[in-house]
C-alpha cells in the first residue's frame, strides 16, 4: 500500500490464542517459541500483526485473565527472553506484535490485592473496591458477576466486601484511585519498550464504576435460561461517562511512542460503541466492533448494521471488523462452511480493519467438548447453558500427523474430528480451498488501494443479496454476496469490469 497511513488502518490483525497455536516443548500447551515456529506461516497468510492472548505470570483460572504479574511471562509460555525473540523475529518478518493489556482486574494472588486485602488501613487497600456489608448484612448492591452469581465477594479478615465482576478470584482494580492509574500506564511502557506494537485492552467498558454504587436495574426482558447476568441491565457496572477520561489516558501513554495502536474490548451496541473513539478521537484507535458476530447472517441483516455502525462513526474515525474470537463460536460452525467462504469476503472488502481469529482461515469448526473435557471455568459455573469457550480455543490444525502438528503429546484441549483432512497442509495443495480463499483475498485487498482505504458505498441489499462498492480515487471495485442457499443475479450498469475474485474459486 503506496499512500501514507497508519499500519494499522491499512493493515490486517490476527489473533493468537497462545496456548492452542503451537506447542515447542511437548507438554500439550502452546507457547512462545511455537508462535516464533509459525510465524512464516503468518507472512506467507499476508497479514499484518499478531495480537497474543494473555501470556503474563497467572494461576491460569481463568486461563491467563487472571494476571498474578503484569511485567513478566508466565512459563509455562516462556520467558522474557523468549518473549524478546518473538518480537525480534516478528519485526525481522515485518510484523507488529500487539499484546492483550487486562487492566480491569487482577488475580487474587497479585501482589496489590495481597496487600490491599491484608487490612483496611494497607496503603493498597483503595486500589481495589471495598465496602461495607449493606444494611441487612448482605453484598453493597445488586451487582451480578459475569460468571454467575453475585458480583461482591466477602471477606472474612477485614469484614468488607470486594467487587469482581468476573471469577471471585478476578478482583476489579480502583481506576478512580489515580495511583492505579499510573501503575498500569508502567506496565504498558515496560511493554513499550521492549517493541511492543500496540495493545489489546481487555474489557475497556467495564474499567469504572458508578460512584454511588447504585443498584442495577431490572431487565424487563430477560427470558429464564438465559444468562444468570442478563437478568439486570449494567447501568451503573459498566460503560459509565467516567471511562473515556480513563482511556484518554492510557492513549496518552501510546503517544509516548511512535507508530503505535490502542484497540478497545468493548461488547456494546455500535451507537455506544463509537463514543470510545474518544472526543477529538483521542480515545482508542480501534474500539473493537463485535456486532457481525451476534447480527443475524442474511443481506438485509448486515446491509442495516454496516449502514448504522457507518452512520454511527465519529468524523475521522476508522471503522473496524470481527468475525470471531475466543469468546464466541466459530464462525464456520455458526453460518456453515459455504457461508464462512461468504463471511470472509465480507470481513476482508469491508472499509476498516479486519481482525482475523487463528484457525478461521482453514474453516476451523466449533469441537464438541465432552462434559470430562471442559477446562472453561465459565463453563463450569454455569453448567448447561451454552457458554462454554473451549470449543472455539481448541489447538491450530497444522497437518494429519498425530495431534495435528500442534505437539508431540496430547493436547490440552481435544482436536476437531476433521483435522486430518482440514488442515494448513492439505490446504496448502488445493487451490479451491479455504487458505487458498484467505490469501488470495489478502493479496488482492493488499493490491488495491479501494479495498484497503476506500470509502464505502451500499448498493442495495435483499434477503440473501448483499452488493457495495469500495471506491479510492478513480478506482471502484464492486463487492456481491450471497447470503443464501440459491444462486441469485446482480445487474450493472456498467458495460466494463472483471470478476477479480470469486468465493467459488473454481470448485
Amino acid at each position: 500500500m503506496q499512500e501514507s497511513c497508519p499500519w494499522w488502518m491499512s493493515g490486517i490483525l490476527y489473533q493468537i490464542y497462545p496456548r492452542s497455536f503451537q506447542d515447542s516443548n511437548g507438554d500439550g500447551v502452546g507457547d512462545l517459541r511455537g508462535v516464533i515456529q509459525r510465524l512464516p506461516y503468518l507472512v506467507e497468510l499476508g497479514v499484518d500483526a499478531l495480537w497474543l492472548s494473555p501470556i503474563f505470570p497467572s494461576p491460569m483460572e481463568d486461563f491467563g485473565y487472571d494476571i498474578s504479574d503484569y511485567t513478566g511471562i508466565d512459563p509455562l509460555f516462556g520467558s522474557l527472553d523468549d518473549f524478546d525473540a518473538l518480537v525480534a523475529a516478528a519485526h525481522e518478518l515485518g510484523l507488529k506484535v500487539i499484546l492483550d493489556l487486562v487492566p480491569n482486574h487482577t488475580s487474587e494472588q497479585h501482589p496489590w490485592f495481597i496487600e490491599s486485602r491484608s487490612s483496611k488501613t494497607n496503603p493498597k487497600r483503595d486500589w481495589y473496591i471495598w465496602r461495607d456489608p449493606s444494611g441487612e448484612g448482605g453484598p453493597p448492591n445488586n451487582w451480578l458477576s459475569e460468571f454467575g452469581g453475585s458480583s461482591w465477594e466477602f471477606d472474612a479478615v477485614t469484614g468488607q466486601y470486594y467487587y469482581h465482576a468476573f471469577r471471585r478470584s478476578q478482583p476489579d482494580l480502583n481506576w478512580r484511585n489515580p495511583e492505579v492509574r499510573r501503575a498500569i500506564h508502567n506496565v504498558m511502557r515496560f511493554w513499550l519498550r521492549r517493541g511492543v506494537d500496540g495493545f489489546r485492552v481487555d474489557v475497556m467498558w467495564h474499567l469504572i464504576k458508578d460512584e454511588l454504587l447504585r443498584d442495577n436495574p431490572p431487565n424487563l426482558d430477560y427470558v429464564p435460561g438465559q444468562q444468570p447476568y442478563q437478568q439486570l441491565i449494567p447501568s451503573y457496572s459498566t460503560d459509565r461517562p467516567e471511562v473515556h477520561a480513563v482511556v484518554a489516558e492510557l492513549r496518552q501513554v501510546i503517544e509516548e511512542c511512535d507508530d503505535r495502536v490502542l484497540i478497545g474490548e468493548i461488547y456494546l451496541s455500535p451507537e455506544k460503541l463509537v463514543a470510545y473513539y474518544g472526543r477529538d478521537l483521542a480515545g482508542a484507535h480501534l474500539p473493537f466492533n463485535f456486532a457481525l458476530i451476534s447480527t443475524p447472517w442474511n443481506a438485509r441483516a448486515v446491509a442495516k448494521l454496516i449502514d448504522d455502525y457507518e452512520a454511527a462513526l465519529p468524523p475521522g474515525a476508522w471503522p473496524n471488523w470481527v468475525l470471531g474470537n475466543h469468546d464466541r463460536q466459530r464462525i464456520a460452525s455458526r453460518i456453515g462452511g459455504d457461508q464462512a467462504r461468504v463471511a470472509a469476503m465480507l470481513l476482508l472488502t469491508l472499509r476498516g480493519t479486519p481482525t482475523l481469529y487463528y484457525g478461521d482461515e482453514i474453516g476451523m469448526p466449533q469441537v464438541d467438548i465432552q462434559p470430562d473435557q471442559v477446562r472453561d471455568p465459565w463453563e463450569k459455573n454455569l453448567p448447561g447453558l451454552g457458554v462454554g469457550r473451549d470449543g472455539c480455543r481448541t489447538p491450530m490444525q497444522w497437518d494429519s500427523t498425530p495431534q495435528a502438528g500442534f505437539s508431540a503429546t496430547e493436547p490440552w484441549l481435544p482436536l476437531s474430528r476433521n483435522f486430518a483432512s482440514e488442515n494448513v497442509m492439505t490446504q496448502r495443495q488445493d487451490a479451491a480451498c479455504m487458505l487458498s480463499l484467505y490469501r488470495a483475498l489478502i493479496a488482492l485487498r493488499r493490491a488495491r488501494p479501494e479495498l484497503a482505504l476506500g470509502t464505502y458505498k451500499p448498493l442495495g441489499a435483499t434477503e440473501s443479496l448483499l452488493v457495495f462498492a469500495r471506491e479510492h480515487h478513480d478506482r471502484r471495485s464492486l463487492v456481491a454476496l450471497n447470503f443464501g442457499r440459491e444462486p441469485v443475479s446482480f445487474e450493472t450498469n456498467s458495460s466494463r469490469g472483471r470478476i477479480l475474485l470469486s468465493t467459488v474459486m473454481d470448485r
